[in-house]
């Protein structure tokens, strides 16, 4: 069996929760806790820092360091760039499941949020939560090769108004193993903004909210290759929009293992998802109403010329 040289890294690679990380890590490991660190600590793990953010400062970039955050950390973030994830190449790293996870509180103004600069970044098993009524983009995707994995928003005050939003040099945003737990009253836009990149996937998720958009949203400029499937999004708006897409020439995938539920009972089926001219792969099942069986989405079948 392979061994680590731990404190100085995991050059073997480390799995968290059942989550490997994708590259071997062969840099420094940093510790984090709010309630016995310090961020004058030197961020070992009985010294550990006391936030995030400064945690990232300590890193070097494309060395392979991993902020290791220990379970019960807590962190509020109440202006933007609160935390900067701003060095290339690092791994966050939450310990802990249910409500032991780490927190990252989104509160005070509603700009603040976490922004990704640099990249081939990956943040894993952080629970984030919203602080204060209409934030407008906590996670907001500014390069390219981010992984957000098994992570969860959740609103608590108020509701977001766009949650993770991805731009033009968000290439190859993978999102997987995320739950979006947003309220049930009315306020929120979109839980995911696709603008402009290429080859984003989103896999393995559960989206619940009151979107007015979409849960999952292409807007502004066309994304390219985009690939959504084995998920479920619960929309408790009217609107009853999924997926939705308003700029021509975004193309990709939809599809497979998609399970959609609508609010409107009148709703047409194929209205759960609009816009691009995306290829559609079954099964994607849409159900309308409570205590009814999902259907298959009546999209039109290829055809063998």
């Amino acid at each position: 069996m392979a061994t680590s040289n731990f404190p100085n890294g995991f050059a073997n690679g480390v799995t968290v929760r059942g989550v490997p990380l994708l590259t071997a890590y062969p840099g420094r490991v940093f510790w984090v806790h709010s309630g016995t660190g310090s961020d004058g600590n030197k961020g070992t793990f009985d010294r550990p820092f006391g936030t995030i953010d400064y945690a990232v400062g300590q890193c070097t970039a494309s060395r392979g360091d991993i902020i290791a955050v220990k379970a019960g950390h807590t962190e509020t973030v109440s202006a933007a760039a609160g935390i900067s994830l701003d060095v290339a190449g690092i791994a966050v790293v939450g310990l802990g499941s249910g409500a032991a996870r780490p927190t990252v509180n989104f509160t005070t103004a509603v700009g603040a949020d976490m922004n990704v600069d640099a990249a081939s970044i990956s943040v894993i098993n952080i629970l984030f939560t919203g602080g204060i009524d209409a934030l407008t983009g906590p996670i907001d995707v500014n390069a390219a090769d981010f992984a957000l994995l098994n992570c969860e928003w959740r609103d608590v005050t108020g509701q977001v108004d766009r949650c993770i939003v991805g731009d033009a040099n968000a290439d190859r945003l993978l999102i997987d193993g995320y739950y979006h737990n947003g309220a049930a009253a009315a306020g929120t836009v979109s839980a995911i903004d696709l603008i402009g990149m290429d080859n984003p996937e989103i896999r393995n998720f559960k989206i619940v909210g009151n979107f007015s958009a979409s849960a999952i949203e292409i807007r502004t400029t066309a994304a390219v290759d985009v690939d959504i499937h084995d998920g479920y999004i619960w929309t408790k708006n009217s609107a009853d929009l999924c997926i939705k897409d308003t700029v021509t020439g975004s193309t990709g995938k939809i599809g497979p293992n998609l399970n959609f539920m609508l609010t409107d009972n009148a709703a047409n089926l194929t209205e759960a998802v609009t816009g691009a001219t995306f290829h559609m792969f079954d099964p994607v099942y849409v159900c309308n109403l409570a205590g009814e069986k999902a259907l298959l989405i009546n999209w039109t079948a290829s055809t063998d010329a």
